[in-house]
């Protein structure tokens, strides 16, 4: 097995970014969610109730800050536009603990379950793709571990998957039949929430070992 894909985030909700490498640290992938939408009430505003913002596209450029279609993050057209999704008063805000991931720092797919289902990896929104996988084999992954060099990743659990697997990541048209599948043949679960037990640095191509 190898890694086929590695994807970061940089702002939760939003398209994120393949890359060919990046540092893994203890709460994920380094980078990864960093930017939070915020609504008037404190409380975070997610693709899952406001599923444009997963047109809008977020990257790292060189400097490694995270800009928004191409802005700085925090520019005052971002801000508009984010409300213009998310409603007034909605803000952006950098963020870098914990509480920033829904259930563990990684999500990790496979290419086996991903041809399975027959549907756009990216609906998933993995940050690491394991190639070379048989069909379902991710299933019973769950309590091992996997290694990657130096690196140690703990699969917890199958990720229970929700309406944003829905929306197709180019055009957002809406397409029910994908969850529907995904409950109907899988009990609504597909990829796995990951833990980090050892740090380091991973690459596209690197030697991925079932424990």
């Amino acid at each position: 097995m190898y890694i086929k894909e590695i994807w970061r985030y940089p702002a939760k909700s939003m398209a994120g970014e393949r890359i060919a490498e990046s540092q893994v640290t203890p709460l994920g992938l380094a980078h990864d969610r960093q930017i939070l939408v915020v609504g008037p009430n404190g409380r975070l505003v997610t693709a899952r109730t406001h599923h444009k913002l997963l047109g809008l596209r977020a990257k790292l450029n060189a400097q490694n800050e995270v800009e928004i279609n191409g802005l700085p993050w925090n520019a005052p057209a971002i801000r508009e536009l984010v409300q213009s999704i998310a409603g007034p008063g909605a803000q952006l805000t950098h963020y870098t603990g914990p509480e920033r991931f829904d259930i563990l720092p990684l999500l990790v797919a496979t290419d086996g379950a991903i041809g399975h289902m027959s549907i756009d990896s990216r609906r998933l929104r993995p940050n690491i793709i394991i190639g070379g996988v048989e069909d379902l084999a991710e299933r019973q992954w769950p309590g091992r571990r996997l290694k990657i060099g130096n690196v140690i990743l703990a699969p917890a659990q199958l990720r229970g998957r929700c309406v944003m697997t829905t929306y197709d990541p180019d055009t957002l048209v809406q397409d029910r039949r994908v969850l529907q599948n995904i409950v109907r043949e899988l009990d609504g679960t597909m990829a796995l929430d990951t833990a980090v037990e050892s740090p380091g640095l991973i690459r596209e191509g690197d030697e991925v070992t079932l424990l």
